[in-house]
């Protein structure tokens, strides 16, 4: 059997840079919210927030579906083996530099399957349904979506099985794109590409800067973060620190606010807010409720909202007298 040489590459598409570039400013933007209420600059928590985590998954499906249509514009006419495999080694240092980073900055809490790994991995994956026709690598592509929507289990939460997907509450972790769901998005850009291939949509021009800022994106997914947190972070230091008391008042504000939304009780969100100031400090949980929680610090935290809930329920004269 004769070995056809692949095909040479297709000169860039100016179109696709620009929409890349696009995702990278996107996430950037993701970025800053997200620095600010880690660091508590803001009280809006970006990682529960509807709108801030349909943006953040719209940043996520538009950086896999790109990366399904541009394996198809580089490899579609033919495996171009050895451009392949020295992206796939700068994605896969890069995604160890990730998980490093995160490691030193968040510990056990670390991205070890975020975007890169995802890109590095579905990359290698989609190349098996290069030659299938667009509407089999779509209709595999939304089985891939649908399937994590039927089924979970919580076993699939162990960073083990993590990175496959099925669980039905994200694990604790710094990012994770797991490969059911997100392997279907980057088929769906895979299956857009050989559809429309040919299209002079893909000659359309853009901005030059975008096109630049897409051709750079993965420098800048690796740089911004340290510089956006390291600055975010001095800037912290720099500034006068509230006493433990505000601290108090704001911790009870904020619960009260919250409380009102489920419970428009004043008097039972009043004693709610009591009990769990009064369980952080007891339980110096101060540190653990600024960031993401690991699974048995999140069993501590709903055991006590649990206590907290039953107490304010109770009748005024049952409720025991406060911890000296």
């Amino acid at each position: 059997m004769t070995v056809l040489p692949a095909s040479p590459a297709r000169p860039r598409l100016v179109m696709i840079d620009a929409l890349r570039g696009i995702a990278i400013l996107a996430m950037v933007v993701f970025h800053i919210a997200w620095d600010l209420y880690f660091l508590g600059f803001i009280g809006l928590d970006i990682s529960t927030d509807p709108w801030w985590t349909a943006f953040q998954k719209a940043i996520v499906s538009s950086f896999l579906a790109l990366t399904g249509v541009s394996l198809w514009f580089a490899h579609g006419r033919g495996i171009r083996w050895r451009s392949f495999w020295r992206r796939e080694a700068i994605l896969v240092a890069a995604a160890l530099a990730v998980s490093a980073g995160t490691y030193l900055a968040f510990g056990d809490y670390f991205a070890f399957f975020g975007v890169l790994h995802a890109i590095a991995l579905f990359s290698l994956l989609a190349l098996a349904f290069l030659r299938l026709q667009p509407i089999a690598t779509a209709a595999i592509g939304i089985a891939i979506i649908v399937a994590p929507l039927l089924v979970t289990h919580p076993v699939m939460r162990e960073r083990a099985l993590a990175w496959i997907g099925f669980w039905p509450i994200s694990p604790s972790t710094a990012d994770i794109v797991p490969l059911f769901p997100w392997l279907g998005v980057v088929l769906l850009g895979l299956a857009f590409a050989k559809a429309l291939d040919g299209h002079p949509l893909w000659k359309v021009g853009a901005p030059r800067l975008l096109a630049l800022l897409g051709r750079w994106s993965l420098v800048i997914y690796l740089l911004h973060q340290p510089v956006l947190y390291g600055g975010l972070y001095g800037l912290r230091l720099l500034m006068p620190q509230p006493s433990i008391e505000q601290e108090y008042t704001a911790f009870v504000e904020s619960c009260r606010a919250t409380r009102l939304q489920s419970v428009p009780d004043a008097l039972a969100a009043e004693r709610y807010c009591g009990c769990a100031l009064e369980q952080v400090q007891a339980g110096n949980m101060w540190e653990m409720l600024s960031r993401e929680r690991t699974a048995v610090e999140e069993t501590e935290v709903q055991a006590m909202m649990g206590l907290c809930d039953a107490m304010s329920r109770q009748p005024i004269a049952d409720v025991p007298p406060p911890s000296p």
